[in-house]
């Protein structure tokens, strides 16, 4: 009898673990389910005989081991992961626009970074080190990758 509802609790949480795995992925009460199952059995064969426990402590990581194998090596983490790559890049066309030498004004505090507007264009700037405030003439030093470097007039 004793035999029979430890085979019958390792049962339960093995398909409780496979319910997890393949169908319902993440944590959920499936995989908790199966854990807590699994556990049951182990202390209620340790509670009969240390021989019985031992031997379903065992067989419990060993099939926990066999699934987790399996579940590896069914590419079900291929199915359920995302394959698209971002090739593309953002082209700052507004930089086109704004050369070495053209003034403009801030629309923003620059401290040290901010808005600027030059060729009616609006654009995000840096100073060299100081803080500029809002509507502050400025010239264009020097164009950067993601910003361009301004003087204060």
């Amino acid at each position: 009898m004793e035999i029979g509802i430890i085979i019958s609790l390792i049962v339960f949480g093995v398909i409780l673990l496979l319910i997890e795995m393949f169908i319902i992925p993440g944590i959920s009460i499936a995989g908790i389910g199966g854990v807590i199952s699994l556990a049951a059995a182990v202390f209620y064969a340790f509670h009969q005989d240390q021989k019985m426990g031992l031997i379903a402590l065992g067989i419990g990581l060993v099939i926990s081991g066999l699934l987790v194998w399996v579940f590896f090596k069914s590419k079900t983490l291929d199915k359920m992961s995302l394959h698209t790559q971002i090739d593309s890049k953002v082209e700052h066309n507004e930089k086109l626009l704004v050369n070495v030498g053209d003034k403009g004004v801030s629309v923003s505090r620059l401290a040290p970074i901010g808005k600027v507007k030059v060729n009616g264009v609006v654009v995000e700037a840096k100073t060299e080190g100081g803080f500029l405030d809002e509507n502050t003439p400025v010239e264009v030093i020097k164009i950067l990758e993601n910003n361009v470097l301004v003087k204060a007039l």
